[in-house]
Formats: C-alpha cells, structure tokens, sequence
C-alpha cells in the first residue's frame, strides 16, 4: 500500500468542500488530476470515500472516518515538523553547563538568563566543578558546555580530544586584602607589595588556576608563602576577613560584598582571569549553538 501524505491532504480538501471544483480552487490545482489522486487513493485502501450521484455528493462511513482519523494525522504530522525545526533552531531540549565556582559571580547568571527568556522550551542545569572534572564530563558528554579561566589550555590537546576552546570574558586578577590592612586605602598596588604576605589561595590540586597566580607572582619576582588552601572564594574571603592573610582572586569577586574585605586593583601586569567556554566539536547540537549564538555579542 502507497499513501502519501499529499493524498490525505487532497481527500480533507475535498471532504470538507464537498465539491471537487471547490477543492481544486481551494489546492491551487486544476480538477483532473485532484480526482485522479482521489481514484488512486480509494483504490489503494479499496474503499469508497465518496457516494456521487448526479445531484448529492457525500461521504461514505468509510469517508467519514477516514476524514477524522486524516485530520488528526496531518495535525500530529504539521505539529511534528515544527517540533522538528524547533529542535534545529535550538529551542528545544537540554543544555547541560558545567561552571567554576567563581564564575557564577561573574556575568554567566545574566548569560543564562537571557537563553532562558529566548529560549524558554530549552531545559538546562548547572553542574559545579573544577576543569579537570569539566574536561572530562566534556570528554564523556555528560556536559554540553564547560566555562573555567585561565590558563587557556593546549590546542593540540583540545584538537585531540574534539574539543574547542574559546575566550568569552575579559578580566583581571585583583587583591582582596583585610579592611585594616596598611593597603586596603590604595587605589591600586603592585604584586610585589603582598611578596611579604601569607598567601590564602584556592586548591592547588585542583585548578590550574591558583598554580597560574603562583606563577605569577615568581615572574614578578616573588616566591609567595601559602598560608592555607581553600576550594570555595567564600571560604579564602571569610579568612581574609579575618585579618589571615591576603588572596588573589578574580575582580567579579568582589561582589560577593564579604564584610571586612576589601579588593584592590593591581597597577602593573595585572594577572589575567580570563573566562573560556569549552565544547565539543563531534557534533552540531542545536542547543549549544544557540547557547553559543547568545554568548558571542558579549564578548
């Protein structure tokens, strides 16, 4: 059996009509070949659709019913296709965003604010974790998209893995020092004014990050002494808040507000907190390209 979707569509026409001349004018097609569609339609189902006489014209029971069950399919079907493009336009599905803590301080809420009014049919989640676990949940496509900041990472790697790798917000490294602190009333300082400081640093096993900051600072020409390792910026300010040393965070930080601190800018070669985005290349999903479409006018 061979019905095609046309067929369907040429039958409702000239059920709902009642007349093959209606239905025609209503297709934009000549009569001929609409009745020629509608012969080879019953012949293929080998019913009657129609009971034509010289003055009526209606539907047989097994017209009426093949009326109602054509409705419904072609309404499911126009639905479907739309659903379809929908798909490829990115709106509808999953996005799954894995983030550094730090960066929910920056401007990645508004970010996801903005896919979510765009895109409100697209579902999406935040999952928390340092770059080494993003990478690999990127690698495992357990994520869509992974955000974490410098250093940017090797493009042989990225490229072996089917990665890519992109810069999506500019930002500095500031110093957030105790409210009490001879420099807390400085406009800004150099590096190497804290080389004599206890430095409070986030986890060095777990980011390349905090190594990239202590890195830094031996090119500035200093060797700075860890006081003590945290994993959460909230953690390193509620120290710094009280009075325990000093710490080298992104400037976004600084709207966390922790009372008893405050952050100061650095003069001179700033440390670079630069944010990138990090996706896979195997496949062109929708979703992530509309998600990626929304991020590139900020940048």
């Amino acid at each position: 059996m061979s019905i095609d979707l046309k067929q369907l569509k040429y039958f409702l026409a000239v059920a709902e009509e009642k007349s093959f001349s209606r239905a025609a004018e209503r297709l934009h097609i000549s009569q001929p070949p609409l009745s020629q569609q509608i012969m080879k339609l019953e012949s293929e189902l080998g019913v009657r659709l129609f009971a034509r006489t010289t003055r009526t014209f209606e539907l047989t029971v097994a017209g009426k019913a093949l009326m109602s069950e054509a409705s419904e399919l072609l309404a499911k079907m126009r639905m479907t296709i739309d659903t379809i493009r929908q798909i490829d336009r990115g709106e509808v599905g999953r996005l799954r965003v894995g983030i550094v803590g730090s960066a929910m301080w920056g401007p990645i809420p508004s970010l996801l604010e903005e896919f979510q009014s765009k895109f409100p049919r697209v579902t999406w989640t935040i999952h928390e974790f340092g770059p080494t676990v993003q990478y690999d949940a990127l690698r495992a496509k357990q994520i869509d998209v992974g955000f974490w900041r410098e250093p940017k990472l090797n493009e042989d790697d990225l490229r072996n893995d089917n990665l890519r790798q992109e810069l999506c917000f500019r930002e500095n490294v500031c110093v957030a020092l105790n409210e009490h602190h001879p420099l807390a009333k400085q406009d800004a300082i150099e590096l190497t004014d804290i080389a004599n400081e206890p430095m409070l640093t986030l986890a060095l096993d777990k980011s390349a990050f905090p190594r990239y900051l202590i890195q830094c600072c031996v090119k500035a020409g200093f060797q700075p002494t860890i006081f003590q390792e945290a994993s959460e910026p909230q953690t390193l300010l509620a120290m710094v808040g009280a009075g325990l040393g000093v710490a080298l965070l992104p400037e976004t930080t600084s709207r966390i507000g922790w009372p008893g601190v405050v952050f100061v800018p650095i003069r001179t070669n700033p440390p670079s907190a630069n944010l990138y985005i990090t996706y896979t290349t195997l496949d062109d999903a929708p979703v992530v390209r509309a998600f990626l479409n929304i991020l590139k006018p900020a940048t």
